[in-house]
């Protein structure tokens, strides 16, 4: 069976490698495919004995500093081109397996029983709007998508005097759940793992990059074909079922 992880160190994964003698692929994965995986993580070992799957969640941004400080990795899944981009370019990455895998869109949400009436994301700095909930964009894709929202929109000043930046987008999503904002942005798909919040509004087309989710084998991996052999199956039609059950499109 494999593990999942939040914030993985180095040395918490290395303690999860198996002592059983099966290989092991530590995959490094954003927050917002935390629900998804653990679906297709099960089909994946049952299809493949002798193979134990690790995972660990958080941040693209923070992800992409575990792989540069050398936390072993052998799958990248990230939630942006920024962090792949970054890591391919320092030559963390093996180049020819980099593809966009999966799809997703920005949302905005609040919490069940919202009495704000917000019915899009120009609505977020009307006076009755006190706190909102956004990523931090410079290590959370969906707070740069967001940050990049609001920019097209024009209120991207006033959006960050009212903003708590949040580590990655399931902080976002349970800042909103618990009412602890006025609203979020997040991802449809976080937004569609929860019955305590209601989307309200979708990005506007064209005010935000394409959110593309891009996948890789990181460089150093001891266990690179396995690995490559993973991504493929997410690839496949049997993985494209679940991550379209929830919410997602593949790329491919």
């Amino acid at each position: 069976m494999g593990a999942f992880v939040f914030g993985c160190s180095a040395e918490t994964a290395e303690t999860a490698q198996a002592a059983d003698g099966n290989k092991t692929i530590n995959v490094l994965a954003a927050a917002s495919l935390t629900d998804v995986m653990r679906d297709l993580e099960l089909g994946y070992e049952a299809d493949h004995p002798g193979i134990d799957m690790v995972f660990s969640f958080a941040s693209s941004g923070a992800l992409q500093t575990q792989i540069e400080e050398g936390a072993p990795a052998d799958v990248f899944i990230s939630a942006a081109s920024k962090q792949m981009d970054a890591l391919n370019e320092e030559s963390l990455m093996d180049s020819a397996s980099i593809r966009d895998l999966l799809l997703n869109r920005v949302v905005l949400i609040v919490p069940n029983g919202s009495e704000l009436g917000l019915t899009s994301f120009e609505d977020v700095v009307n006076d009755d709007v006190f706190v909102i909930a956004l990523g931090e964009p410079e290590s959370v894709p969906a707070g740069k998508y967001a940050q990049q929202v609001f920019e097209f929109l024009g209120i991207w000043d006033e959006v960050q005097e009212r903003t708590n930046f949040g580590t990655d987008v399931r902080t976002v999503l349970t800042w909103v759940e618990m009412g602890e904002v006025d609203c979020g942005v997040v991802y449809a798909t976080d937004a569609y793992t929860s019955d305590q919040v209601t989307i309200v509004a979708e990005a506007p087309e064209g005010s935000c990059d394409r959110v593309v989710y891009p996948a890789g084998v990181v460089a150093n991996s001891a266990v690179s074909a396995e690995a490559e052999q993973f991504l493929q199956y997410l690839e496949s039609a049997e993985a494209a079922a679940v991550f379209e059950s929830y919410g997602f499109t593949m790329a491919g």
